[in-house]
């Protein structure tokens, strides 16, 4: 009988756990924690009963597995030579992953959710102390305005970021743009003039600041998950 190598078991192992997340994903988007059932999560993964309770104890840890999703997917930003755009890039990124990835959008659901036992606080301190870090630095750059406390804005962006999420599901909006025009109006009030001129804002900022230039090319057909298509170049015809 030959025997599975290890490597090629653990391999496994990681595929199914991602089959089941992705999954989870699908399910609690669509409906919520309480309407999300285990039944349909292994049915879209393909997988048993037996392989979900291996690498998830129940709905509740599956669900605060989706929801730490967050904090594992920290934006990869291209540096700036501004912390201040450094800072709008984080949400502008989280913004594109929300177009692109089921996993954010789920995640982001399942923290604005009340049901459930879930841990929903951390999402929100990770993301208010990465933004915290970033304008402390550049405060001591000198591009913050005189007497503005970089914990004020983080959690000012934090908590109007929740509100547009939901708002602009409900009503329909392009998350993306109203992002956009949070940053335009607020930075101005953070940052010194000769910094807040300089600052991208503009819809799609998210994909410009992982890209690079190759960002204008984010709802391109074939960007899968966001990633421009490689050597795509600037051809209109393959607008979306």
């Amino acid at each position: 009988m030959r025997t599975e190598r290890p490597q090629v078991k653990q391999d496994r192992a990681v595929r199914t756990r991602r089959a089941i997340l992705e999954a989870a994903a699908v399910v609690f988007e669509q409906n919520g924690y309480d309407a999300a059932k285990l039944s349909d999560i292994v049915n879209i993964a393909k997988v048993t009963k037996g392989a979900l309770y291996f690498h998830f104890d129940s709905k509740e840890g599956l669900a605060q597995a989706v929801i730490h999703a967050q904090n594992e997917a920290q934006p990869q930003a291209l540096p700036q030579q501004y912390k201040a755009q450094e800072f709008i890039d984080i949400g502008m990124v989280f913004s594109h992953q929300m177009h692109h990835d089921v996993l954010m959008r789920a995640s982001a659901r399942l923290t604005l959710d009340q049901t459930g036992d879930l841990d929903r606080a951390t999402p929100y301190e990770t993301w208010i102390q990465l933004c915290t870090d970033v304008l402390a630095e550049g405060r001591r750059r000198g591009e913050l305005l005189p007497g503005v406390d970089p914990v004020v804005p983080a959690r000012l962006i934090v908590g109007a970021y929740a509100g547009l999420n939901t708002m602009s599901h409900t009503l329909g909006l392009d998350m993306d743009a109203q992002v956009a025009e949070l940053y335009t109006h607020v930075m101005p009030n953070v940052v010194v003039p000769a910094v807040a001129i300089r600052l991208d804002t503009a819809p799609g900022r998210g994909a410009r600041a992982l890209y690079g230039p190759q960002g204008l090319h984010e709802c391109r057909v074939g960007c899968a998950n966001g990633v421009p298509p490689a050597g795509d170049g600037d051809d209109p015809d393959t607008l979306a």
